[in-house]
């Protein structure tokens, strides 16, 4: 999904480093966990969490997860699915959060069905997170004063929506960065439209826990 020169950049933002201990939420095909574990090393480890939300997709992405920590060298990835509001108890303390396209779920009927919400979700973040862990979000751009209303339509959230509800948690922004801004997404097209997906405008932040 992106270059190499931006892989490295968001990496660092994350602050993802040897023996770092990660949590990836909805990992998708596996490609930040496997990064991930491929940075931390043997003395790091990567939890690759699947909401069970999510699990009954036809891709099956628990399998897939699941696959993924029997590849050789993959010792330091673990499979885990649960429900979101389970989290807390599905996963061990990490130094690093991360959340990429996925935030805005938070605000949909899917992930909401079994109890799930924004600010349940990002107590927990905050609970899973070591003193000044990080938690990293990356996320497509709805429109400014558009707040969380684009989430299941557009797949889009308003950054200021997000770092209003993740300071909420008792979070502090610790950075954010353009390296992924397009200023010629208009922000009032679904991201999967071919006009614009793989090329919506987003946002990254880090928020650390005091």
């Amino acid at each position: 999904m992106y270059d190499q020169y931006k892989l490295s950049e968001l990496i660092r933002f994350a602050r993802v480093d040897a023996g770092s201990t990660v949590i990836d939420v909805y990992p998708g095909d596996g490609d930040w966990t496997r990064l991930f574990s491929d940075i931390v090393g043997p003395e790091g480890r990567v939890t690759s969490f699947v909401p069970a939300e999510v699990a009954h997709f036809k891709n099956d992405p628990v399998g897939r997860i699941r696959t993924l920590a029997k590849e050789p060298g993959r010792e330091n990835v673990q499979a885990v699915s649960a429900d979101l509001v389970a989290m807390l108890e599905a996963t061990q303390p990490a130094d690093v959060l991360w959340l990429h396209l996925f935030y805005h779920d938070l605000h949909t009927a899917l992930i909401q069905a079994r109890g799930a919400t924004a600010a349940h979700f990002n107590r927990v973040v905050y609970e899973r997170l070591k003193p000044g862990g990080s938690y990293v979000i990356v996320d497509h751009a709805a429109a400014v004063g558009a707040g969380t209303s684009d989430a299941q339509s557009l797949h889009r959230i308003e950054p200021a929506s997000v770092r209003e509800e993740v300071e909420a948690a008792g979070f502090v922004l610790d950075a954010q960065s353009t390296m992924l801004a397009n200023k010629h997404d208009t922000h009032a097209i679904k991201v999967f439209d071919p006009s614009i997906k793989g090329e919506t405008d987003r946002f990254t932040y880090r928020f650390v826990k005091p």
